[in-house]
């Protein structure tokens, strides 16, 4: 029996390594980032293509906070993070025009109670 064999995690050739195993964490973090982004993509194809406002409020809502996180990304480019806060603001607009007058957003159990 080998040493291997023993308990050791064997040693795989490059190419059947499992995806991201000996991957930084700023790599798997740039990897979260860009499939963030590509779902926020999704996300605005959803909501061009639904009409019942209040799920548009909140893709519109979910849409805004997604560009809000890829913007605090130190993955991207100083320029590609303040465009991510552009879309952000106007995003977070957007889901305040579709808002129906005097309500807001509740962030949490206790905010029913307040």
């Amino acid at each position: 029996m080998s040493s291997d064999a023993a308990g050791a995690t064997p040693h795989l050739p490059p190419d059947q390594t499992p995806a991201g195993a000996h991957a930084s964490p700023a790599f798997q973090l740039a990897q979260a980032s860009r499939a963030l982004w590509a779902a926020t993509l999704s996300l605005m194809t959803a909501f061009m293509q639904n009409q019942a406002p209040a799920h548009r409020l909140l893709i519109a809502r979910r849409i805004s906070r997604n560009l809000d996180t890829l913007a605090r990304q130190d993955c991207f480019d100083t320029g590609c993070r303040a465009t991510f806060a552009r879309l952000a603001t106007r995003w977070h607009a957007r889901s305040e025009q579709l808002s129906p007058d005097g309500e807001r957003p509740r962030r949490g159990l206790l905010q029913l109670f307040s």
